[in-house]
């Protein structure tokens, strides 16, 4: 079978340092959680080892050459940050065959700013996490951190992850998807099926994450709302039977050697403030005081191993590179029942992905350098 070529000359020029494209912003609704993200990776990565090159994504869609301060892309006191307009616009690889990024400003011919060895891309929700921008740099061969094109669209897309989870065998909680425009046409069918699933439930988009149009209802009268509340986010909906059980999370990072990807200790959140129905997204951002962030889980050891190895078999059952972030549930019973996979987690220094590496045994800085290596090291093309 004939596959696409390899280019083993868009390597890294031996004892250069590797030269970083640190992506962020973009245009989903997750855009200040990517900033915040790119503020942590910022603060953290080794300079002496890497040359990092920042460029942000407008909410419109502008790529920017933006500053590099850490402290510009924080989240402090409930402001949150944003990529604005510049006037140097940041042109990616166009082929194959050259890796410059080039810069265009008020008009003049494009200027080189020289070649990149690695993407990292750290946006959230769609237009970067749901597989697009993994495509484009496939496109042009090259190298990123993370998951590629099919595992990403897959983690973003709730309703296909679900299958994909359940045909392999992984337990996942009822649900129902509507489409556009369900709802209108056939009210009966629908309240039939979410009846079913009992109450409460839980109205997602099925394409967001960071909690994002996330409702839970406890009346069938509150559905239309909470379907239309979703519905600014993207206008296909996941509705979820509520699952009783602990929010255990588990970090999940490639490996170098052919061997099976490895887990972390978990995690679990639990929110203390009652003003949250759930682990939404003030409680995730802007009120840290109201949840608790346990690390380890207090779990049994063979709860422990059923977590890693749900979260594992999560991460091959997409297809995923690199790193996620897999939610289960742990129910009174000890069985393991999987929420969600999360291609590119959230990675401030507080946020579960790295503080679950960080117990055991992987520093940030290290998270960090160690998914650079694990990009570098993998082939492009198909693989």
């Amino acid at each position: 079978m004939e596959t696409s070529p390899q280019h083993p000359d868009n390597l890294p020029t031996p004892g250069a340092r590797p030269r970083v494209l640190l992506v962020f912003g973009g245009r989903s609704g997750e855009h200040a959680v990517s900033c915040a993200t790119a503020g942590g990776v910022l603060r953290a990565i080794d300079s002496t080892r890497y040359d990092v090159l920042p460029v942000g994504i407008t909410p419109s869609g502008r790529w920017v050459a933006v500053d590099g301060d850490p402290d510009r892309w924080a989240i402090t006191d409930g402001h949150l940050p944003e990529v604005s307009d510049g006037p140097e616009q940041v042109l990616l690889p166009q082929s194959a065959d050259e890796r410059t990024v080039r810069v265009l400003e008020d008009g003049a011919p494009p200027r080189d700013i020289g070649a990149i060895d690695v993407v990292f891309p750290l946006l959230h929700g769609p237009f970067g996490e749901d597989g697009t921008l993994q495509g484009m740099l496939e496109l042009a061969d090259v190298r990123y951190v993370g998951a590629g094109v099919l595992a990403s669209a897959v983690g973003m897309d709730k309703h296909y992850m679900k299958l994909v989870l359940a045909g392999q065998g992984l337990p996942v909680g009822p649900y129902t998807v509507l489409r556009p425009g369900e709802l209108d046409r056939d009210p009966a069918g629908v309240a039939a099926r979410v009846e079913a699933l009992g109450l409460p439930l839980f109205v997602k988009p099925a394409r967001a994450g960071s909690s994002l149009g996330i409702t839970r209802v406890t009346d069938l009268a509150d559905l239309p709302a909470a379907v239309a509340e979703a519905q600014r986010h993207d206008p296909k909906v996941v509705i979820e039977a509520a699952i009783v059980g602990r929010e255990i999370e588990c970090a999940v990072l490639g490996s170098r050697d052919g061997g099976r990807p490895r887990a972390s200790l978990p995690g679990e959140i639990v929110v203390t403030d009652a003003t949250h129905d759930f682990y939404d997204f003030e409680a995730k951002y802007l009120a840290e005081a109201d949840v608790e962030l346990s690390c380890p889980a207090d779990l049994p050891p063979e709860v422990v191993e059923r977590v890693q190895d749900a979260a594992v078999r999560t991460f091959e059952a997409v297809g995923c590179e690199g790193l996620a972030r897999v939610d289960v549930f742990v129910t009174e019973g000890g069985d393991v029942v999987v929420n969600e996979i999360n291609t590119m987690p959230g990675f401030t220094p507080f946020s579960m992905y790295p503080r679950m590496w960080q117990a055991s045994g992987l520093s940030y800085p290290e998270l960090i350098d160690e998914l650079l290596q694990l990009a570098l090291a993998r082939p492009t093309g198909l693989r």
